[in-house]
């Protein structure tokens, strides 16, 4: 359906093909631009993520200071959530992009401040990365529903693990050169980096042609402020794979304790902790590329509970380890297995959403995943902080990571019984057909 001279795949009456060739999605104009500036916006996350954890433990030799930076990104991305939700239901998502991706760009830009000014009082960095918690909180659920937008239905599956895909790249790619940027030219230069390729994400994102317009048409009120909860709620698919990676990841990450581990129980710099970063990047593109290409077929339900179980053991061998090779080939394994769960719960998420409730679910799904990402990591610190000085904080954060792997496993045994539909969903393209998104109004 055509809007404004531009085509709107999110309102074609399509039905999707499981057959449709993977390379045919990248004749989709709007599609590759999007995906320049997403790898563009990631790769200056995580450039910025390893900056600021090395320089955070590098000022504080702190653990709860670690983990004051997942906390400083929840609140405020848990708090406006569903608001970003419903604005993206309502305002253009591409228009949302473009602000939020700029304030990232302000955030790189007061970090090198910060970095430049000689400043050792780490509560600035807290209060930037506030400031980027909150367009975090706008700029995920308006990126999760403009997919939709950019290719027809029967290249919806694949697009979801190509985003991915891009995702790990990226997460490959930023950790290591942040590490490298860092070790060569300290953080002043990797938050430079940060900042470049904030500004050429806009860029990209300026460019796309589609304009999604407004897509509900609902008054503002606290009912459809919280309307994505209850559809959530409604859907046990949803609900079940959504809480399922919640409480999977939120006990069982290791991200906010990786500094610890490299400067700590593996002894490397700056190099190393790049290095853990994109390990499990790395596991997870090799998965993310093989699904593009062949996507999961049957028993789709049984196979994304026995990855979050793989997460979960490959997290507590990681926990253990003392070898460096040992803990990377960990970490790419519970990359890897974590992707799987990640493309059956957003594929899921996108393919049994109307499009003008895509925005707000994307927001639960949103919320949920920062519950798991940013309160994990603050839970991680808080509590190997809480064993004491440094070998003690060792011994903490190894602790932690084997309740937490072991947590892992046990959720699965207990989502599987109780959602057994999730359990028996065989075929992602069998449900698309019948759950593909009716079409949306011309406007």
């Amino acid at each position: 359906m055509a809007r404004g001279g531009r085509v709107d795949y999110s309102a074609a009456s399509m039905t999707p093909q499981a057959t449709a060739p993977a390379r045919g999605i990248f004749q989709h104009r709007d599609f590759r631009f999007y995906l320049l500036a997403r790898l563009c916006a990631v790769l200056a996350v995580q450039i910025e993520s390893v900056a600021i954890g090395w320089q955070v433990y590098e000022l504080t030799g702190s653990a709860l200071a670690l983990g004051y930076t997942g906390l400083a990104q929840f609140v405020p991305f848990v708090s406006l959530c569903l608001v970003g939700g419903q604005v993206a239901d309502r305002v253009d998502r591409r228009t949302i992009l473009a602000v939020c991706q700029t304030v990232m760009l302000v955030c790189s830009l007061l970090l090198l401040a910060f970095t430049l000014g000689h400043i050792r009082d780490v509560r600035f960095v807290y209060g930037v990365l506030v400031l980027f918690g909150a367009a975090r909180a706008f700029h995920a659920p308006a990126g999760s529903a403009l997919t939709p937008h950019l290719v027809p239905p029967e290249h919806l599956t694949r697009a979801v693990a190509i985003n991915s895909t891009t995702w790990q790249v990226a997460t490959i790619g930023g950790p290591a050169v942040g590490g490298i940027l860092y070790g060569l030219a300290g953080a002043t230069g990797a938050y430079a980096a940060s900042a470049t390729l904030c500004a050429l994400s806009v860029v990209w994102i300026l460019a796309l042609k589609v304009r999604t317009g407004r897509a509900s048409s609902e008054p503002l009120s606290l009912s459809t402020l919280v309307a994505g909860l209850g559809f959530v709620r409604r859907q046990r698919l949803l609900l079940g794979s959504i809480t399922l990676d919640l409480f999977a990841v939120l006990f069982g990450g290791a991200v906010a304790l990786l500094p610890i581990y490299a400067r700590d129980i593996l002894h490397t710099g700056p190099w190393g902790l790049g290095l853990l970063r994109c390990a499990p990047a790395a596991g997870a593109a090799l998965v993310a590329v093989f699904l593009a290409l062949r996507p999961l077929g049957g028993n789709t339900g049984r196979k994304m509970f026995i990855a979050v179980g793989i997460f979960g053991a490959a997290t507590l061998v990681f926990g253990m380890s003392r070898s460096l090779p040992l803990s990377l080939l960990a970490l790419a394994v519970a990359g890897a297995a974590d992707m799987i769960s990640v493309v059956v719960r957003h594929t899921l998420e996108l393919m049994a959403t109307p499009d003008d409730m895509r925005g707000r679910v994307g927001a639960v799904n949103m919320m949920c995943i920062g519950a798991s990402n940013e309160l994990g990591e603050f839970r991680a610190g808080g509590l190997a902080e809480s064993v004491g000085a440094v070998p003690a904080v060792v011994a903490g954060a190894v602790g932690t990571l084997a309740v937490g792997a072991l947590w892992a496993l046990a959720v699965v045994a207990l989502w599987a019984w109780a959602f057994p539909e999730l359990r028996r969903v065989d075929r992602l393209e069998a449900f698309a057909k019948t759950k593909a998104p009716p079409a949306a109004p011309a406007s």
